[in-house]
C-alpha cells in the first residue's frame, strides 16, 4: 500500500512536469513566432531596427552603387574606377549649371520626368526606412544620391514658371556609342513654361522637391526650405498652367510619353501635405480633383507614368495614423483603393491579378519587365508596415482576409526572384550573387576606361566579350513572360537598367533589410 502511494505521488509530479513543459514549449513557440524574423514567412514586430538580414543588406549596398555610376557632373569622392567627370557644360546655353543629375539608363540622356520620379521614390524609401538603411550603413549613400538629383532639379527651375526638363537630344545621343566622359555631341535643352506647359513633369518635380525637403529637414534646414519653396512654386505652376508635356512637346513621346497629368497633381499635392501639413493640399486631393483623377476603386500599376497607386498608399498613411483625418469619406476611398491594389498583388486573393509568370513574378510588359513587380513589392512592404504599426490585423479581399505578414511574404517573393530565386537561377541585380548579366546595355560599362572612341565606338556594342566594367547595382530589364532571359548587349529590352528601377529596388530592399516599425509622421 505504501509503495503504491509513493508510486502514485511520483506519477502526479511527473504529470505536472509534463504539463509545465508543454506550457513552456507553447509559450516558446508563441514568442518565437512573435519575435523571430524568417525571410520567407513571419512578419516583423514593430519596434527599433532588428538584426540586419545579410542577404538584403548586401543587395542594398550593391543597388545603391548604380546611382554613383549614373552621376553626371564633377564627381566627388568617386569610388567607381571607370567613371569620371562628364556633362560639365550641360546647361551653359541657358547660363545654368545643369551638370549634375543622373543619366537615365544605358545612354547619356537626362530626362527630367523619370529623374524626378526617381528622386521621389528614393525620398519615400528614406522617409519610411531611413532607420533601417542606417542600421545597414547605407543611409548616407542614399541621401547623397538623392541630393545629387535635387541639386540638379533646383538649378533646372530658375523661375517660378520655367523648368528645364531635358538635357540632350535622344536622336543625337542614341546615334553614338561612347563613354560619358568623352561626349562631344550637342546637348540641347528643353524647357516647359507658361506658354508651353508640362503639368506632369512640373508636378512630379514638385513631389520630388517636397519629399526631399522632409529627408533633409533635420540635417540641413536651409536646403530643406529651399526645396520646399521650389516644390510650392512648381505645384502652382503645374496646376495653374495645365497641359501635357507629351502633347506640347511631341518629340518626347518616343521615350517617356505621358498618359495624363492628373495623377501627378494628386501625387504632388499629397507630398506637399506631408511636407507642410497645410490643409489646402489635403483638400486638393479629397475634393473635386480626387473625384476627377483618383480613379477610386480601380487598381493600376505604380510606375514613372502612373502615380495613382503610390498616391493611394501614401494617403492611406494619413488614414492609418491621423485619427482626425481618417473619417474623411474621400480618404477612405483612397485607402480602399490601396487595399484593392494590395489584394491584386496577393497570389491567393480572390482578386489576384493573373499578370504574373508561372513562378509568381508580377509581369506586365516585355520592355523593362522588372519595373512593375519591384515597384509593386515596394508598395506592399510599405503597406504591410502601416498595418503593423497601426496594429491593423487584416485587409479584406472579397471573401478572404489577409495579414501584414501575407503582404510581406509577397514582397519577399518578388525580391527573392530578382536576387536569383527564378528559373534562370540568375540575379537580375548586377554584382549580386554568382550569376548576373555580363552584357548590360550600358555604354560606360561596355567601353574600357582608356579607350578613345569618339562618337562611333560601335565595336564595343557589338563585341562578343563581356563588359569590361561591371555596372554594379544595375537592375536590368528582366525576363520575358516565359521567364527566359537573353544576355545580349543589343537586347536593350532585357539588359538595359534605369535609375527609376534602382529607386524602387532600393526602397524594397530597405523595407526588408531588417525589422522595424515605420514612423507615424514624417516630421
Amino acid at each position: 500500500m505504501g509503495e503504491e502511494k509513493k508510486s502514485g505521488g511520483c506519477m502526479g509530479w511527473f504529470i505536472v512536469l509534463i504539463v509545465v513543459a508543454a506550457i513552456a514549449l507553447a509559450l516558446g513557440f508563441t514568442l518565437r513566432n512573435k519575435f523571430h524574423h524568417n525571410d520567407d514567412d513571419n512578419a516583423p514586430v514593430p519596434g527599433p531596427p532588428g538584426p540586419v538580414q545579410q542577404k538584403y543588406g548586401d543587395a542594398l549596398k550593391i543597388a545603391l552603387q548604380f546611382f554613383d555610376i549614373q552621376k553626371s557632373g564633377k564627381l566627388v569622392n568617386n569610388e567607381i574606377s571607370w567613371r569620371g567627370d562628364s556633362g560639365l557644360d550641360d546647361g551653359k546655353e541657358a547660363n545654368l549649371d545643369l551638370s549634375k543629375g543622373m543619366y537615365d539608363a544605358g545612354d547619356h540622356m537626362k530626362f527630367g520626368f523619370p529623374m524626378a520620379y526617381t528622386a521621389t521614390v528614393l525620398s519615400w524609401a528614406i522617409l519610411e526606412y531611413g532607420d533601417q538603411m542606417n542600421k545597414a550603413n547605407q543611409l548616407d549613400s542614399a541621401k547623397d544620391s538623392l541630393k545629387w538629383i535635387t541639386d540638379f532639379l533646383i538649378n533646372a527651375h530658375p523661375e517660378p514658371n520655367v523648368l528645364y526638363i531635358q538635357v540632350g537630344d535622344p536622336d543625337i545621343d542614341h546615334s553614338c556609342w561612347d563613354r560619358p566622359e568623352g561626349m562631344t555631341e550637342k546637348r540641347p535643352l528643353i524647357q516647359i513654361n507658361a506658354s508651353t506647359p508640362g503639368t506632369e513633369v512640373a508636378a512630379e518635380t514638385a513631389a520630388a522637391m517636397a519629399s526631399a525637403s522632409l529627408v533633409f529637414k533635420s540635417s540641413d534646414s536651409t536646403y530643406s526650405n529651399s526645396l520646399l519653396k521650389h516644390a510650392k512654386e512648381l505645384f502652382t505652376f503645374a496646376d495653374k498652367h495645365r497641359g501635357s508635356y507629351s502633347e506640347n512637346i511631341p518629340q518626347v513621346q518616343k521615350y517617356y510619353n505621358s498618359t495624363g497629368y492628373g495623377d501627378e497633381l494628386l501625387w504632388a499635392a499629397s507630398w506637399l501635405y506631408h511636407a507642410t501639413k497645410d490643409q489646402t493640399y489635403l483638400d486638393y486631393v479629397i475634393g473635386s480633383n480626387g473625384e476627377t483623377y483618383a480613379n477610386w476603386g480601380s487598381p493600376t500599376w505604380f510606375s514613372w507614368d502612373d502615380k495613382r497607386p503610390g498616391t493611394q498608399v501614401l494617403l492611406s498613411r494619413v488614414s492609418f495614423f491621423d485619427s482626425k483625418a481618417a473619417t474623411d469619406a474621400s480618404l477612405k476611398k483612397y485607402k480602399k483603393t490601396a487595399e484593392a491594389v494590395m489584394c491584386g498583388l496577393l497570389p491567393k486573393s480572390p482578386t489576384a491579378t493573373s499578370s504574373r509568370t508561372r513562378s509568381g513574378l508580377i509581369w506586365i510588359s516585355d520592355w523593362n519587365a522588372l519595373q512593375h513587380p519591384v515597384a509593386s513589392a515596394f508598395l506592399a512592404v510599405v503597406y504591410s508596415d502601416y498595418m503593423l504599426t497601426s496594429q491593423t490585423k487584416k485587409i479584406q479581399c472579397d471573401s478572404a482576409s489577409f495579414s501584414a505578414k501575407d503582404l510581406r511574404k509577397f514582397a519577399l517573393s518578388q525580391a527573392n526572384y530578382v536576387l536569383g530565386d527564378n528559373p534562370m537561377k540568375m540575379s537580375y541585380l548586377v554584382g549580386y550573387g554568382e550569376k548576373y548579366s555580363q552584357f548590360v546595355h550600358h555604354r560606360g560599362a561596355s567601353i574600357p576606361a582608356d579607350a578613345t572612341t569618339g562618337c562611333k565606338g560601335w565595336q564595343w556594342l557589338e563585341s562578343d566579350q563581356p563588359n569590361p566594367n561591371v555596372a554594379m547595382g544595375a537592375l536590368v530589364g528582366g525576363p520575358f513572360l516565359n521567364e527566359s532571359f537573353v544576355d545580349s548587349r543589343n537586347n536593350s529590352m532585357q539588359t538595359e537598367p534605369s535609375t527609376y528601377n534602382s529607386a524602387a529596388i532600393v526602397g524594397l530592399l530597405s523595407g526588408l533589410v531588417t525589422t522595424s516599425s515605420v514612423a507615424t509622421s514624417f516630421t
